[in-house]
C-alpha cells in the first residue's frame, strides 16, 4: 500500500513511495536508520539555508540514498538500480527543494500508519 507523491526535479516529474517497506529496504541496502537519518537531516537543512549550505558531503549522500530507496520503490523499472545511475539522469537535484517533500510524504505515511493501527484496536476492542 503505501503513500506516494510526485516531486518536480529538475523540470522532470518524480514518483516517490513511502510504505512500511522503506524502512527495512533501506537498512537492507544502505545499513542505516532511516528514522534516524531523516530526523538528522531535517534538522541540518532546517540549521542553514540553500545560499549558504553548511550540509556535509555524509549528510547529502543520506539524502539522495533516502530520496533513492523511495524513488526506486514507486517505480522499480524506470529507475535504476544505483543512486549515481539515477542521480546522473539529472543536471541538478537540490536537498532544499526535495527533502521537504519527502519528509511531508514520510510523515503523511507515518500518520496513516497510525490512524489504521488505532481504527484496527477499536474494532478489534468490539
Amino acid at each position: 500500500m503505501g503513500m506516494t507523491k510526485k516531486i518536480n526535479i529538475d523540470g522532470k516529474d518524480v514518483m516517490f513511495k513511502a510504505s512500511a517497506a522503506i524502512p527495512r529496504i533501506y537498512r537492507l541496502k544502505f545499513h542505516r536508520d532511516i528514522y534516524k537519518d531523516l530526523r538528522d537531516l531535517e534538522k541540518a537543512v532546517d540549521s542553514s539555508s540553500e545560499e549558504q549550505s553548511s550540509l556535509d558531503l555524509f549528510s547529502l549522500e543520506m539524502f539522495e540514498n533516502i530520496a533513492f530507496v523511495m524513488a526506486k520503490h514507486a517505480d522499480p523499472t524506470a529507475v535504476p538500480d544505483s543512486p549515481e545511475d539515477w542521480l546522473d539522469e539529472f543536471n541538478t537535484f537540490s536537498i532544499y527543494q526535495v527533502l521537504p517533500e519527502i519528509i511531508e510524504l514520510w510523515g503523511l505515511n507515518v500518520q496513516s500508519e497510525v490512524e489504521s493501527k488505532k481504527n484496527f484496536a477499536k474494532v478489534s476492542a468490539k
